[in-house]
Protein backbone atom coordinates (compact mmCIF):
# COMPACT_ATOMS: atom_id res chain seq x y z
CA UNK A 1 0.00 0.00 0.00
CA UNK A 2 2.66 2.51 1.04
CA UNK A 3 5.54 3.53 -1.18
CA UNK A 4 8.76 1.59 -0.56
CA UNK A 5 11.17 3.66 -2.65
CA UNK A 6 11.56 7.24 -1.41
CA UNK A 7 14.01 9.66 -2.96
CA UNK A 8 14.26 13.28 -1.92
CA UNK A 9 16.65 15.83 -3.40
CA UNK A 10 18.63 13.05 -5.04
CA UNK A 11 19.03 11.11 -1.79
CA UNK A 12 17.58 7.64 -1.30
CA UNK A 13 15.67 7.49 1.98
CA UNK A 14 16.11 3.95 3.25
CA UNK A 15 14.18 2.33 6.10
CA UNK A 16 15.42 3.41 9.53
CA UNK A 17 17.48 6.32 8.19
CA UNK A 18 17.78 10.00 9.14
CA UNK A 19 18.78 12.79 6.77
CA UNK A 20 19.49 16.51 6.98
CA UNK A 21 19.17 17.68 3.39
CA UNK A 22 19.33 21.09 1.78
CA UNK A 23 17.14 22.41 -1.01
CA UNK A 24 18.82 25.26 -2.87
CA UNK A 25 16.78 28.43 -3.22
CA UNK A 26 19.20 30.67 -5.07
CA UNK A 27 22.81 31.56 -5.70
CA UNK A 28 23.49 35.20 -4.85
CA UNK A 29 25.69 37.56 -6.83
CA UNK A 30 28.15 37.31 -3.93
CA UNK A 31 28.48 33.60 -4.86
CA UNK A 32 26.81 32.58 -1.60
CA UNK A 33 24.08 29.97 -1.70
CA UNK A 34 20.71 30.25 0.04
CA UNK A 35 19.22 26.87 0.87
CA UNK A 36 16.34 25.42 2.88
CA UNK A 37 17.01 22.58 5.37
CA UNK A 38 14.82 19.51 4.84
CA UNK A 39 14.84 17.07 7.78
CA UNK A 40 13.76 13.51 6.95
CA UNK A 41 13.12 10.63 9.34
CA UNK A 42 12.05 7.22 8.05
CA UNK A 43 10.98 4.41 10.35
CA UNK A 44 11.98 0.81 9.87
CA UNK A 45 8.37 -0.03 9.06
CA UNK A 46 6.60 1.31 5.98
CA UNK A 47 3.78 3.78 6.35
CA UNK A 48 2.57 7.13 5.02
CA UNK A 49 4.90 9.99 4.16
CA UNK A 50 3.89 13.12 6.08
CA UNK A 51 5.14 16.61 5.18
CA UNK A 52 5.13 19.13 8.04
CA UNK A 53 6.18 22.64 7.10
CA UNK A 54 6.16 26.22 8.31
CA UNK A 55 7.42 29.55 7.09
CA UNK A 56 5.76 29.61 3.67
CA UNK A 57 5.40 33.25 4.62
CA UNK A 58 8.67 34.34 6.17
CA UNK A 59 7.17 36.48 8.94
CA UNK A 60 4.79 33.80 10.27
CA UNK A 61 7.01 32.62 13.09
CA UNK A 62 4.45 30.54 15.02
CA UNK A 63 4.52 27.98 12.22
CA UNK A 64 8.31 27.85 12.33
CA UNK A 65 8.20 27.30 16.10
CA UNK A 66 5.59 24.56 15.78
CA UNK A 67 7.72 22.55 13.36
CA UNK A 68 10.77 23.21 15.56
CA UNK A 69 8.95 21.81 18.59
CA UNK A 70 7.79 18.77 16.64
CA UNK A 71 11.46 18.07 15.92
CA UNK A 72 12.55 18.95 19.46
CA UNK A 73 9.99 16.54 20.94
CA UNK A 74 11.12 13.89 18.43
CA UNK A 75 7.60 13.60 17.03
CA UNK A 76 9.24 13.60 13.62
CA UNK A 77 10.65 10.14 14.35
CA UNK A 78 7.69 7.87 13.52
CA UNK A 79 7.24 4.22 14.37
CA UNK A 80 5.84 3.68 10.89
CA UNK A 81 6.28 5.73 7.75
CA UNK A 82 8.29 8.86 7.05
CA UNK A 83 8.15 12.45 8.31
CA UNK A 84 9.59 15.32 6.27
CA UNK A 85 10.00 18.52 8.28
CA UNK A 86 10.68 21.90 6.71
CA UNK A 87 10.59 24.52 9.48
CA UNK A 88 11.29 27.46 7.14
CA UNK A 89 10.22 27.12 3.51
CA UNK A 90 10.66 30.79 2.63
CA UNK A 91 14.23 31.33 3.79
CA UNK A 92 14.51 34.77 2.18
CA UNK A 93 11.36 36.02 3.88
CA UNK A 94 12.42 34.56 7.22
CA UNK A 95 15.81 36.28 7.09
CA UNK A 96 14.16 39.59 6.17
CA UNK A 97 11.23 39.08 8.60
CA UNK A 98 8.97 39.63 5.63
CA UNK A 99 6.03 37.76 4.12
CA UNK A 100 7.30 37.69 0.55
CA UNK A 101 10.21 36.61 -1.64
CA UNK A 102 12.82 39.22 -2.71
CA UNK A 103 11.06 39.50 -6.07
CA UNK A 104 7.96 40.79 -4.27
CA UNK A 105 5.97 37.63 -4.90
CA UNK A 106 3.89 35.79 -2.34
CA UNK A 107 5.28 32.24 -2.47
CA UNK A 108 1.86 30.89 -1.54
CA UNK A 109 0.45 32.24 -4.80
CA UNK A 110 3.16 30.79 -7.06
CA UNK A 111 2.49 27.03 -7.07
CA UNK A 112 3.02 24.80 -8.97
CA UNK A 113 5.62 27.25 -10.25
CA UNK A 114 7.62 27.48 -13.43
CA UNK A 115 11.22 26.52 -14.32
CA UNK A 116 11.67 29.84 -16.15
CA UNK A 117 9.48 32.18 -14.11
CA UNK A 118 10.31 34.55 -11.27
CA UNK A 119 12.59 33.49 -8.42
CA UNK A 120 9.57 32.51 -6.30
CA UNK A 121 8.03 30.59 -9.22
CA UNK A 122 11.27 28.69 -9.84
CA UNK A 123 11.55 27.74 -6.18
CA UNK A 124 7.92 26.62 -6.09
CA UNK A 125 8.59 24.52 -9.19
CA UNK A 126 11.63 22.88 -7.58
CA UNK A 127 9.57 22.03 -4.50
CA UNK A 128 6.84 20.46 -6.62
CA UNK A 129 9.40 18.43 -8.56
CA UNK A 130 11.71 17.34 -5.74
CA UNK A 131 9.50 16.91 -2.67
CA UNK A 132 5.78 16.99 -3.48
CA UNK A 133 5.71 13.71 -5.47
CA UNK A 134 7.07 11.82 -2.44
CA UNK A 135 4.42 12.77 0.11
CA UNK A 136 1.02 11.31 1.05
CA UNK A 137 -0.24 13.93 3.53
CA UNK A 138 0.74 17.48 4.44
CA UNK A 139 0.35 19.92 7.34
CA UNK A 140 1.01 23.56 6.46
CA UNK A 141 1.36 25.99 9.41
CA UNK A 142 0.43 29.67 9.11
CA UNK A 143 -0.55 32.72 11.17
CA UNK A 144 -2.60 35.79 10.40
CA UNK A 145 -0.88 38.21 8.04
CA UNK A 146 -0.03 41.84 8.76
CA UNK A 147 -1.94 42.98 11.89
CA UNK A 148 -4.50 40.17 11.80
CA UNK A 149 -4.61 37.63 14.60
CA UNK A 150 -6.19 34.23 13.93
CA UNK A 151 -7.71 32.23 16.74
CA UNK A 152 -6.35 28.66 16.24
CA UNK A 153 -8.22 26.97 13.41
CA UNK A 154 -7.57 24.26 10.88
CA UNK A 155 -8.78 24.63 7.29
CA UNK A 156 -9.69 21.87 4.89
CA UNK A 157 -11.09 21.42 1.40
CA UNK A 158 -14.88 20.98 1.64
CA UNK A 159 -16.59 17.99 0.05
CA UNK A 160 -13.75 15.57 0.74
CA UNK A 161 -14.22 13.00 3.49
CA UNK A 162 -10.49 12.40 4.01
CA UNK A 163 -9.79 16.10 4.48
CA UNK A 164 -12.71 16.51 6.86
CA UNK A 165 -11.74 13.48 8.94
CA UNK A 166 -8.17 14.72 9.32
CA UNK A 167 -9.38 18.21 10.24
CA UNK A 168 -11.55 16.77 13.01
CA UNK A 169 -8.70 14.56 14.21
CA UNK A 170 -6.35 17.57 14.34
CA UNK A 171 -8.69 18.95 16.99
CA UNK A 172 -8.21 22.72 16.78
CA UNK A 173 -10.76 24.98 18.53
CA UNK A 174 -12.24 25.87 15.12
CA UNK A 175 -12.55 23.77 11.97
CA UNK A 176 -13.12 25.83 8.83
CA UNK A 177 -14.34 24.64 5.45
CA UNK A 178 -12.23 26.67 3.06
CA UNK A 179 -11.97 26.41 -0.71
CA UNK A 180 -8.46 26.27 -2.12
CA UNK A 181 -6.87 29.57 -3.09
CA UNK A 182 -5.65 29.38 -6.67
CA UNK A 183 -1.89 28.76 -6.94
CA UNK A 184 -1.50 28.18 -3.20
CA UNK A 185 0.58 25.28 -1.90
CA UNK A 186 -2.57 23.53 -0.67
CA UNK A 187 -4.16 23.91 -4.11
CA UNK A 188 -1.10 22.40 -5.81
CA UNK A 189 -0.83 19.49 -3.38
CA UNK A 190 -4.56 18.74 -3.56
CA UNK A 191 -4.19 18.58 -7.34
CA UNK A 192 -1.66 15.77 -6.79
CA UNK A 193 -4.11 13.94 -4.53
CA UNK A 194 -2.25 14.88 -1.34
CA UNK A 195 -4.69 15.69 1.50
CA UNK A 196 -3.45 18.95 3.01
CA UNK A 197 -4.53 20.80 6.15
CA UNK A 198 -3.69 24.45 6.80
CA UNK A 199 -3.39 25.52 10.43
CA UNK A 200 -3.84 29.21 11.26
CA UNK A 201 -2.92 30.52 14.69
CA UNK A 202 -1.72 33.85 16.06
CA UNK A 203 -0.21 36.68 14.06
CA UNK A 204 2.95 37.51 12.15
CA UNK A 205 6.24 38.16 13.97
CA UNK A 206 4.88 36.89 17.28
CA UNK A 207 5.41 33.66 19.19
CA UNK A 208 2.35 32.42 21.06
CA UNK A 209 2.80 29.43 23.35
CA UNK A 210 -0.88 28.47 23.16
CA UNK A 211 -0.87 28.43 19.35
CA UNK A 212 2.36 26.46 19.27
CA UNK A 213 1.05 23.87 21.72
CA UNK A 214 -2.18 23.37 19.72
CA UNK A 215 -0.23 23.08 16.46
CA UNK A 216 2.15 20.46 17.84
CA UNK A 217 -0.65 18.44 19.41
CA UNK A 218 -2.60 18.58 16.16
CA UNK A 219 0.28 17.05 14.23
CA UNK A 220 0.61 14.32 16.83
CA UNK A 221 -3.13 13.60 16.62
CA UNK A 222 -3.02 13.28 12.84
CA UNK A 223 0.04 11.03 12.85
CA UNK A 224 -1.52 8.79 15.50
CA UNK A 225 -4.68 8.56 13.39
CA UNK A 226 -2.60 7.53 10.38
CA UNK A 227 -0.90 4.77 12.38
CA UNK A 228 2.52 6.42 12.42
CA UNK A 229 2.58 6.15 16.23
CA UNK A 230 0.92 3.61 18.49
CA UNK A 231 0.06 6.18 21.16
CA UNK A 232 -3.50 7.38 20.98
CA UNK A 233 -4.50 11.00 20.45
CA UNK A 234 -5.14 12.94 23.65
CA UNK A 235 -8.50 14.12 24.96
CA UNK A 236 -10.50 15.90 22.29
CA UNK A 237 -11.89 19.40 22.56
CA UNK A 238 -15.29 20.41 21.23
CA UNK A 239 -14.20 21.92 17.95
CA UNK A 240 -16.56 24.45 16.35
CA UNK A 241 -17.13 23.45 12.72
CA UNK A 242 -17.63 26.50 10.49
CA UNK A 243 -19.03 25.82 7.04
CA UNK A 244 -19.13 29.46 5.87
CA UNK A 245 -17.44 32.64 7.06
CA UNK A 246 -16.98 36.31 6.18
CA UNK A 247 -15.05 39.41 7.23
CA UNK A 248 -16.82 42.34 8.85
CA UNK A 249 -15.22 45.44 7.35
CA UNK A 250 -14.76 48.98 8.57
CA UNK A 251 -17.39 51.49 7.51
CA UNK A 252 -15.15 54.39 8.48
CA UNK A 253 -11.48 55.23 8.91
CA UNK A 254 -10.11 55.98 12.35
CA UNK A 255 -8.89 54.51 15.61
CA UNK A 256 -10.17 50.95 15.97
CA UNK A 257 -10.82 49.22 19.28
CA UNK A 258 -12.20 45.70 19.54
CA UNK A 259 -14.54 45.12 22.45
CA UNK A 260 -14.63 41.33 22.26
CA UNK A 261 -11.95 38.67 22.66
CA UNK A 262 -10.83 36.65 19.69
CA UNK A 263 -12.55 33.26 19.78
CA UNK A 264 -15.71 34.67 21.38
CA UNK A 265 -19.33 33.91 20.53
CA UNK A 266 -21.36 37.09 20.06
CA UNK A 267 -25.06 37.76 19.64
CA UNK A 268 -26.76 39.73 16.88
CA UNK A 269 -26.55 43.51 17.45
CA UNK A 270 -24.02 43.06 20.26
CA UNK A 271 -21.42 45.85 20.26
CA UNK A 272 -18.13 44.25 19.26
CA UNK A 273 -15.98 47.29 18.49
CA UNK A 274 -15.79 50.98 17.85
CA UNK A 275 -14.10 53.41 15.48
CA UNK A 276 -13.34 56.99 16.49
CA UNK A 277 -11.28 59.93 15.25
CA UNK A 278 -8.25 61.35 17.10
CA UNK A 279 -10.12 64.56 17.96
CA UNK A 280 -13.14 63.22 19.84
CA UNK A 281 -15.54 64.47 17.19
CA UNK A 282 -17.13 61.15 16.24
CA UNK A 283 -17.44 57.58 17.41
CA UNK A 284 -19.07 54.75 15.46
CA UNK A 285 -20.09 51.44 17.01
CA UNK A 286 -19.58 48.13 15.25
CA UNK A 287 -22.29 45.60 15.97
CA UNK A 288 -22.52 41.90 15.17
CA UNK A 289 -24.76 41.43 12.11
CA UNK A 290 -25.92 38.03 13.41
CA UNK A 291 -25.09 35.42 16.04
CA UNK A 292 -21.55 34.28 15.27
CA UNK A 293 -18.12 33.24 16.47
CA UNK A 294 -15.18 35.63 16.05
CA UNK A 295 -12.05 33.71 15.05
CA UNK A 296 -10.02 36.40 13.28
CA UNK A 297 -9.28 39.90 14.56
CA UNK A 298 -7.55 42.99 13.23
CA UNK A 299 -5.16 44.22 15.92
CA UNK A 300 -4.11 47.44 14.20
CA UNK A 301 -5.15 50.58 16.13
CA UNK A 302 -5.46 52.65 12.94
CA UNK A 303 -7.66 51.43 10.11
CA UNK A 304 -9.03 52.66 6.80
CA UNK A 305 -12.53 52.36 5.43
CA UNK A 306 -13.02 48.85 4.04
CA UNK A 307 -10.34 47.20 6.18
CA UNK A 308 -11.18 43.70 7.43
CA UNK A 309 -11.84 43.84 11.18
CA UNK A 310 -13.53 40.64 12.37
CA UNK A 311 -13.49 37.20 10.71
CA UNK A 312 -16.75 35.58 11.78
CA UNK A 313 -18.77 32.44 11.21
CA UNK A 314 -21.83 32.67 8.99
CA UNK A 315 -22.94 29.06 9.10
CA UNK A 316 -22.06 26.20 11.42
CA UNK A 317 -22.19 22.44 10.87
CA UNK A 318 -25.06 20.69 12.61
CA UNK A 319 -22.71 19.08 15.13
CA UNK A 320 -21.48 22.50 16.27
CA UNK A 321 -25.00 23.91 16.58
CA UNK A 322 -25.89 21.10 18.94
CA UNK A 323 -23.08 21.96 21.38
Amino acid sequence: MWRTNIQILGTEITRGSSHFLEMEVAKLHTRNHISVPVIVERAKKDGPVMLILGGVHGDETNGVAIVRDIIRKKLNKPEKGTVICIPVLNAFGYLNQDRKFPDGRDLNRMFPGSPKGSLAAQFAYSFMQEIAPQIDYALDYHTGGAARENFPNVRFTPGDNIHETLAKVFDAPFILESKNIKKSLRDALDALGVPTLVFEGGKALHLDKKMIKIGVQGAQNVMCHLGMFQAEAKDKTKSIHITKSKWIRAGHAGLFESQVENGSFVRKKEKIGRISDPYGLFEKSIKAPFDCYVFGLNTSPIINKGDALFHVSVELAASSKEQ
